[in-house]
């Protein structure tokens, strides 16, 4: 898939998702000053855990991420139906790469939408899996290692403030757009995953 060449009516996207605990602290934490570190209270509150879900095509740079409650087949649904019909609504077919999670699939948009809706979203997508124990093959895994060293290393006390910060890091990246330089090539692959191809 990413030895194919940019075509804005094939776009190859990269999906994936993950969480982050929601923790709130106890007692406001004392800013830094001359001399002195930022002074955080070290036990916390839980608030729950949210979702992330990110989207990124390796060609061009372009990142799309949205924050849920859950991760259900109707989260992982409206994720992809978000970005068939804002992200690339000119798109004839989108190519999506993820990892092959129960929920990704187009029977996910058969049980969140009626049969027409799910039919025309299914006419505009094209599914790729990574092999079974080979998730890091997905380009959507350094875009959540990017988020979660630049915006998620820290507290975040609830969904809020958690979906304002991605969103602010999500624009910052748009603004930079730098693709990916994939160095994985087939013939690599080949004698990587040797023992995922037949054997005759």
């Amino acid at each position: 898939m990413y030895h194919r060449p940019h075509d804005p009516d094939y776009p190859v996207v990269c999906m994936d998702e993950s969480n982050k605990q929601l923790v709130a602290d106890i007692v406001e934490p004392i800013p830094c000053a001359p001399g002195r570190p930022k002074r955080i209270e070290h036990e916390y509150v839980r608030k729950g855990v949210a979702e992330i879900f990110i989207a990124t095509e390796p060609l061009t740079g372009a990142v799309a991420s949205r924050i849920t409650e859950r991760r259900t087949r109707k989260d992982w649904a409206d994720f992809i139906k978000y970005l068939l019909d804002c992200r690339y609504p000119d798109a004839r077919k989108v190519v999506f790469v993820m990892d092959n999670l129960n929920t990704h699939g187009v029977a996910s948009l058969y049980a969140s939408y009626p049969p027409e809706e799910a039919l025309r979203l299914s006419r505009r997508m094209e599914l790729h899996h990574t092999p079974k124990h080979g998730s890091w093959l997905n380009i959507a895994e350094i875009e959540l290692s990017a988020l979660s060293v630049q915006c998620l290393d820290r507290r975040f006390g609830s969904m809020a403030e958690l979906a304002a910060e991605t969103a602010a890091w999500e624009t910052q990246r748009n603004a930079s757009r730098k693709p990916v330089n994939w160095q994985f090539k087939t013939a690599d692959a080949r004698i990587k995953l040797k023992h995922i191809y037949p054997q005759i």
